[in-house]
């Protein structure tokens, strides 16, 4: 039974592999998405993150379709209350930006869409710094306090706002961030180590990367010479063309095959295993893919194989 990881100071606990949403609705349709998140949480998972946006970039969709799948999942299952459920707000292009009465209105429109009475962990999806973070901050807290969200986290995020944010969190006794969803991954480090990554450890914030597998990359599936059919083809193949993205790979390839696991894995379990980081976010399109995923739970890298992909990374 994998343990389960606590999300920074909160009182929420989370399976160390995040369920991505971001395909529900765009790649995967309602059939597949139940499926997948079915499977996942009979794996023992526990902690779907979603958005207010996802899937607003598809032909056809204005956003919430994400979450209303998800919603529509638990009033099938009955499961809400098994699950630590996240979602954001800022994105969504009927809610663009952090107004407090855009977070508001965001707030209660994913309510609905989710078929749910509360969210466990509630995002900022993009900073916006026309908004001070008084007024963000004391927008959220209301939130919080009227029970309908439980925890409060920030994404993509500079480290001088967020760093505002949480001392005016202590200095006025409101809502504090618990954690952030950085860009981090073993091709991607500088996106999170550095600043950000300090002011998180300084604050006890719980880190929980999105993509975690560079958008596929990380699969071990792109390789010189083959064509993978995926919506994130063009983005994952472009680290081919890098020499960090051709050692990790050899790195991943040893270590996999050493280890007897998949390439995906292992490259979940270096990130697990980095300062800060409670669970990384990965998506599956279809049910095939989250064994994988789900393994990040009982792979527990050794000293000289995290040495290994830190250093081929660099």
């Amino acid at each position: 039974m994998t343990s389960l990881r606590k999300l920074g100071p909160s009182d929420l606990e989370v399976f160390p592999l995040s369920l991505g949403g971001n395909v529900f609705g765009w790649t995967a349709d309602e059939a597949q998405s139940f499926a997948v998140l079915d499977a996942y949480t009979a794996g023992g998972g526990n902690f779907v993150d979603t958005a207010d946006a996802y899937s607003a970039w598809a032909p056809g969709n204005e956003g919430g379709e994400s979450e209303t799948i998800v919603g529509r999942w638990f009033a099938a299952r009955g499961n809400r209350s098994e699950v630590v459920l996240a979602t954001k707000v800022g994105a969504h292009p009927q809610f663009k930006g952090l107004a407090a009465a855009n977070i508001r209105a965001a707030a209660e429109a994913s309510l609905r869409r989710l078929d749910t009475d509360y969210i466990d962990l509630y995002y900022t999806h993009y900073d916006d710094p026309s908004v001070p973070v008084e007024e963000i901050i004391t927008a959220l807290d209301g939130l919080v306090r009227e029970g309908k969200v439980r925890a409060i986290a920030a994404s993509n995020i500079s480290p001088e706002r967020l760093q505002e944010s949480l001392e005016f969190s202590d200095r006025e006794g409101l809502a504090r961030y618990v954690a952030l969803q950085p860009h981090y991954n073993l091709v991607s480090r500088d996106t999170y180590e550095g600043p950000l990554q300090d002011v998180a450890s300084r604050n006890g914030l719980a880190a929980v990367p999105y993509y975690a597998l560079a958008s596929g990359f990380l699969t071990g599936k792109y390789r010189p010479g083959t064509k993978v059919d995926s919506a994130r083809a063009e983005g994952a193949g472009k680290h081919l063309g890098t020499e960090r993205g051709v050692r990790v790979l050899a790195a991943l390839d040893e270590i996999a095959e050493a280890r007897g696991a998949e390439a995906a894995t292992v490259a979940l379990a270096w990130l697990a295993a980095q300062p800060t980081v409670a669970a990384p976010i990965a998506s599956a399109r279809t049910v095939d893919q989250l064994p994988a995923l789900l393994a990040v739970g009982e792979l527990t890298l050794t000293d000289a194989e995290l040495s290994k992909l830190t250093q081929a990374s660099a």
